[in-house]
């Protein structure tokens, strides 16, 4: 219970830090050293503009300073890694499968936050994955180490081969290597039997997004126009991932 109470009250502070990897990895910033500050008058924040969830209240979503809005999704990674922990308790037998359980998640909703961003999948966040999918393969029954490593190995090269395909086939990039490694941790998290459904679900949600797209601007669909699968496939890993413990 200790373990499990911690786990939700240092979710808050967590969503704030996984906000910080979302914006700064893909710009190739420094995330440990340098401090925070307002992307509109560089004035470096204080303790005070830091609190998880308070902070953004008090300041009514402004920057004290010059008054700059605060982006909102900042609050909502807070949220959500708040719901990624109660939802790894509920799934989970121990504290320890609790807290990697939670750390799958909130990396997965990291890089949700990275694609949609900036259309970028940060090797950082794509190796934390994929260590922490083994590991939960090997801690615990739900995919077997074996199963996760084949899982990798035929999700990373599937995508390898559909990139290079596309490439010899129109001479230009269709998925980036970002999505080829996030292809290996979320292998790994399913086992390679689940690979073809989270596919679909991926796919259907990306085509649905993109159908409402175009229905507010003509130029949505457009073949050079990047999308950002790569949330579509974590997203979809997350809901059949937790479908799959709920259901087993």
């Amino acid at each position: 219970m200790l373990g499990s109470l911690l786990l939700v009250l240092v979710s808050p502070a967590v969503g704030s830090f996984l906000a910080l990897l979302a914006d700064r990895l893909p710009r190739g910033e420094d995330v440990v050293f340098t401090r925070s500050a307002c992307r509109s008058c560089k004035r470096p924040l204080s303790a005070r503009d830091l609190i998880p969830l308070v902070s953004f209240s008090l300041s009514a979503g402004h920057c004290r300073s010059c008054g700059a809005p605060i982006p909102p999704w900042l609050l909502d990674m807070e949220i959500l890694a708040i719901g990624c922990a109660v939802v790894a308790i509920i799934l989970s037998q121990t504290t320890t499968e609790a807290w990697l359980s939670a750390i799958f998640l909130w990396v997965l909703l990291t890089l949700v936050a990275s694609d949609l961003l900036s259309f970028r999948l940060p090797d950082p966040l794509t190796g934390t994955l994929l260590v922490t999918a083994l590991t939960l393969a090997w801690l615990t029954p739900h995919v077997t180490l074996a199963g996760a490593l084949l899982g990798a190995a035929i999700g990373a090269g599937t995508f390898w081969l559909l990139r290079w395909g596309y490439y010899r086939l129109r001479g230009r990039e269709g998925l980036g290597m970002g999505d080829v490694k996030l292809m290996a941790g979320l292998g790994a998290a399913l086992g390679p039997y689940e690979l073809p459904l989270m596919l679909l679900l991926a796919s259907v949600t990306a085509l649905a997004v993109a159908l409402a797209g175009r229905a507010r601007s003509p130029h949505a669909l457009r073949p050079t126009r990047p999308l950002p699968f790569g949330a579509a496939l974590a997203a979809a890993s997350a809901v059949l991932w937790v479908s799959l413990r709920l259901s087993g």
